[in-house]
């Protein structure tokens, strides 16, 4: 039998506004994490993006996924969890300067890639 290396992934939300606390438990919940998918887009969401980003062109990205992951930020980077989100909405750019400036706020210095 070959030797296989296992993955673990969590998910932590299927919407927008979905369970604030998600992301938290699967941190802390003691498994042993590699990486947490956050799902953060459907049609109507882009449309409210979008529409925040023309009012303000530094918005139209989910600004509480940064609010949820900032006090988590020390402890995923310790247990080396990578998160995947699509949370830059319509504006992967201003989410990812939030992102890391939130980052730097506390020290810490974040690998972030925007596609």
């Amino acid at each position: 039998m070959t030797d296989r290396k296992i993955i673990r992934i969590a998910n932590a939300g299927g919407y927008w506004g979905d369970d604030p606390w998600a992301l938290r438990r699967q941190v802390r919940g003691g498994l042993d994490l590699h990486y947490i998918s956050i799902d953060y887009l459907a049609e109507v969401t882009m449309s409210i993006l979008r529409k925040q980003m023309a009012k303000d062109p530094f918005l139209g990205y989910a600004r509480d996924f940064v609010t949820q992951i900032d006090p988590l930020l020390e402890e995923i980077l310790a247990k080396g969890i990578r998160v995947i989100t699509n949370a830059g909405g319509v504006n992967p750019s201003a989410f990812a300067q939030a992102l890391a400036a939130a980052a730097r706020a506390r020290g810490l210095k974040l690998r972030i890639a925007v596609v």
